[in-house]
């Protein structure tokens, strides 16, 4: 038996993440097919995925970034043994909360935060042990119950409280009390068919409490070395609704299995509840077949992360409450994650923006269906166009931009690089048999090519273009043409992309070594190519240096991308340097907003 650890320390935290991310994986598509509550839209499993995903990685950020000051310090890795339990629990935490999906995956992320408050505590009330464990289990269900505005039990909330009064009631080691609160999941999760009657009539589990039976389960393993038996994800098959048609939402289709599928871990509307997945849940509760549109629940699910102080969060939970249903915030110390269906999209947004800076926005329009299949809408399927581009970009400007020449979008933020499942989830958002994928981010291109070849594996054609920065995506989607053959226009967007040098300026946060030289905290960098080229003390006078050295091989066009913190008069500084001093080379000039760099500068 390999060797495990025997109390809760860091690389527990980073197991669990791993296991967890690799269960989930081999378990999306069954739960995604069960998720029939509130609304069968069938992806509670990729939700969760993405989620631990977006968990994982900030766990192995935390560790890559010990390992690589121990490197630099001349000392011994110890496989990033001096990682602080504190460290990576709060990473987990806030990984999971920066990449939350629909409202199973928020309240996933609530639950990690739980956890993390109570194994992440110094001095006396400090726990790691079986005892450490149970406290943060109950606190982690305590914490999601308060997160949702209106619990409904039957629910992931319903199967995390009986994990926490499981554990509670076991005695010994971690694996000890780990062991029994997926047995305490596991049986409250069955019961869950008799709970609801959605569930009840599909024959089927709640989706989203199963996915947290699956990450309990990764845990057990975590202390042990062996998985613990598996739950089924159905009960037996019950009579459907009367006047229900098979195959339609919250109906069961052939075995039992429902045709379509939805977020299913969590509760609904206002009198369905909260820990609701990505639907409504008076809909669903009455197995019908109609859209949200014409039922007259919510139309919309928003979502988005938000910056703002605990007392404007709490006025926002009420203005959110009157807008709207499925209301989870989940959150705190200034970061939050907000979760709401309504029929006004913009109103909840305006509410964020009351309260604090709402940002990574997303708004999907439950009246439209499936995008992908038409499922639970009575509809037929809506038609996949031929081609369509799919971009990561840093900053809500370009992620504008870029939207308006047709592409789909992935905002990246500072610090927060998409992971793989969430570009997929791209590729299937745009609906396309074939599509261009334009990473933008020479960090990103492992990642990029994971996604590319999980989405080949689903039929849809996908040609990976290397580009680096944002301003070379620029330039392949200017001659983007999906009239050509699809080979054609790979091609002549990847020469436009190659074609294109790119640079940034920033601020160095560390002194540092650079192919320029030793820069200190503060200096002002100009990256040429990836590369450090200048070091310098003015924001403007640097960027014209770089400047300078990349049109000095020659160019036709310049394109500046600002961001919010660049100097107001540097763009018409740099406009002016090229018409002085560089005939017949055009300049466009975009607002990056926050982008982490101060200026991006593309020349073609």
């Amino acid at each position: 038996m390999p060797q495990v650890p025997q109390t809760f320390d860091a690389v527990a935290v980073r197991t669990w993440c791993g296991l967890a991310l690799e269960a989930l994986g081999r378990a999306r598509e069954e739960i995604d097919a069960i998720n029939v509550y509130p609304v069968a839209d069938g992806d509670t499993g990729t939700n969760l995925y993405l989620t631990v995903e977006s968990a994982a990685a900030a766990v192995e950020a935390v560790f890559a970034g010990h390992e690589a000051a121990a490197t630099a310090e001349g000392a011994g890795t110890a496989g990033g043994s001096d990682v602080s339990l504190a460290d990576a629990i709060r990473a987990m935490a806030h990984g999971a909360l920066i990449g939350a999906r629909g409202n199973s995956g928020t309240i996933l992320a609530q639950l990690l935060r739980g956890m993390a408050q109570v194994l992440a505590a110094e001095g006396e009330a400090a726990h790691t042990d079986g005892r450490g464990l149970c406290l943060a289990l109950r606190n982690a269900a305590d914490s999601a119950r308060g997160a949702v505005a209106h619990p409904v039990e039957g629910t992931v909330l319903t199967v995390a409280s009986a994990a926490a009064d499981a554990a509670c009631g076991a005695e010994g080691d971690c694996g000890t009390v780990a062991l029994a609160a997926h047995e305490g999941a596991g049986t409250a999760l069955t019961a869950t068919t008799g709970q609801l009657a959605v569930l009840r009539h599909a024959g089927v589990v709640d989706a989203g409490g199963r996915g947290l039976v699956v990450v309990l389960a990764a845990l057990v393993e975590t202390f042990t070395g062996e998985a613990p038996r598996p739950f089924a994800a159905s009960a037996a098959p019950h009579e459907p609704v009367e006047g229900a048609v098979p195959g339609t939402k919250g109906v069961p289709g052939p075995a039992g299995v429902p045709a379509s599928a939805a977020d299913a871990g969590a509760g609904g509307s206002r009198a369905a509840g909260p820990d609701v997945p990505d639907g409504h849940g008076a809909d669903a509760a009455a197995g019908c077949g109609d859209t949200a549109a014409e039922t007259g629940h919510p139309a919309f699910e928003v979502i988005y992360l938000l910056e703002a102080e605990d007392s404007a969060v709490e006025r926002l939970r009420d203005r959110l409450d009157g807008l709207g249903d499925s209301l989870v915030v989940v959150g705190g110390d200034g970061l939050w994650n907000v979760h709401v269906h309504v029929d006004d999209a913009g109103a909840a947004v305006e509410a964020g923006v009351e309260a604090g800076r709402p940002h990574r926005i997303r708004i999907t329009h439950f009246g439209l269906g499936d995008a992908h299949t038409g499922a639970g809408t009575g509809r037929p399927p809506r038609e996949r166009a031929q081609r369509a581009v799919v971009a990561v970009v840093p900053g809500e400007g370009l992620a504008g931009l870029y939207t308006e020449a047709g592409a789909t979008t992935v905002l990246a933020r500072p610090g927060e690089p998409p992971a793989s499942g969430e570009l997929v989830e791209a590729v299937r958002r745009a609906h396309a048999r074939e599509v261009v994928l334009l990473p933008n981010d020479a960090d990103l291109r492992h990642t990029a090519a994971a996604a590319a070849e999980q989405a080949r594996a689903e039929g849809v054609r996908v040609a990976l273009i290397p580009t680096r920065s944002a301003v070379q995506g620029i330039a392949a989607l200017a001659v983007h043409e999906p009239e050509r053959r699809f080979d054609e226009d790979v091609v002549a967007m990847t020469s436009a992309a190659g074609a294109t040098r790119y640079a940034e300026v920033a601020v160095a946060e560390r002194q540092s070594w650079t192919m320029a030289g030793i820069c200190q905290a503060g200096d002002v960098l100009g990256l040429i190519d990836g590369d450090v080229a200048v070091i310098g003390a003015d924001v403007t006078a640097t960027a014209e240096t770089v400047l300078d050295r990349m049109l000095a091989a020659g160019g036709e066009m310049v394109t500046l991308v600002l961001g919010d913190e660049a100097p107001e008069t540097i763009a018409a500084r740099l406009e002016s340097r090229v018409r002085e001093s560089y005939l017949a080379v055009d300049t466009v000039v975009y607002r990056g907003g926050r982008q982490g760099a101060l200026l991006l500068i593309g020349v073609e």
